[in-house]
């Protein structure tokens, strides 16, 4: 298995990395918003993704993104193919990302919002915190790419304060990225059954 930053000759997948995002959300029922194929060829193009690859066979994805000019980077679009999870991947390509990310852009701040646990852990792992959305970055294209996840109404009406999502950051210049707590699952699962609870039931009750 190869994990390395990706270039023009991976442009080839670009197709079935984003109809493996869409079916992982499809098959999860969680608000993963969509890509295109084109949006992917100009990350790779950019050399902005790290791709993995088992031979010639795809693996997994994820790729940088940039915002308020510099400012802020969040490691998007994580997936693994079906074929290829619960072997620790997942996790290897985040290192990875976040390294190259570090690297590239030293004085950003890396952030994230996913409704996944073990994304969350694998985040906490490297050194980010749980936040509200009013630390992450305010540009407005970066929230605009929310529009073709499910869950964007909620984020509309909460004035993008709040979501399905947890938001988590890495700050470069915190100097010690030591946790007073280690990670609690339980802690997370229960933060994300609340937010369902009060936002889920909101659009029960409108329907």
């Amino acid at each position: 298995m190869q994990v390395v930053i990706a270039n023009n000759s991976h442009i080839q997948y670009a197709q079935i990395i984003c109809d493996t995002i869409e079916d992982s959300a499809k098959q999860r029922g969680t608000g993963i918003a969509k890509r295109t194929t084109e949006y992917i060829v100009t990350k790779i193009e950019n050399g902005n993704a790290v791709i993995a690859l088992d031979g010639e066979t795809f693996a997994g994805f994820c790729y940088i993104e940039t915002w308020g000019h510099g400012k802020y980077v969040a490691n998007s679009g994580l997936i693994v193919h079906p074929d290829y999870r619960g072997q620790g991947l997942a996790t290897e390509i985040k290192k990875k990302v976040f390294e190259y990310s570090r690297k590239k852009f030293p004085d950003a701040k890396i952030f994230g919002i996913t409704t996944g646990l073990a994304v969350m852990k694998i985040n906490y792992d490297l050194g980010y915190e749980p936040v509200t959305f009013s630390e992450l970055t305010d540009d407005p294209a970066f929230w605009s790419g929310c529009q073709t996840c499910k869950n964007y109404d909620i984020l509309s009406r909460t004035d993008k304060k709040m979501c399905l999502c947890t938001g988590m950051l890495y700050d470069p210049a915190v100097k010690e990225h030591t946790h007073k707590h280690s990670y609690n699952k339980k802690v997370f699962k229960r933060l994300k059954s609340i937010k369902q609870n009060i936002f889920l039931k909101k659009e029960k009750k409108k329907k």
